[in-house]
């Protein structure tokens, strides 16, 4: 995905964003993380993939209701 080009004030939500997504990012790692270690190689396709790509979605799914809760807040205006 290519860097989007901002304004100063939008580089100042992303930076807001960025700060509120560490957490929940980092816990999603961590448990990817065990859930790997604790499959052998024979199992690393079929149904951890799947597990994989649920989590992905519904950590995206939190990112984007966390950007819209920021901006229901007042803390940013949409792009125009």
């Amino acid at each position: 995905m290519a860097d989007v080009p901002l304004s100063a004030e939008q580089e100042a939500e992303a930076q807001r964003l960025f700060e509120l997504f560490q957490e929940p990012l980092r816990q999603e790692a961590r448990r990817l993380a065990r859930l790997f270690a604790g499959k052998p190689t024979a199992q690393m396709l079929g149904k951890t993939e799947f597990e994989l790509r649920d989590a992905v979605h519904q950590l995206g799914a939190q990112m984007l209701q966390t950007a819209l809760d920021e901006r229901k807040k007042g803390a940013s205006k949409a792009p125009a």
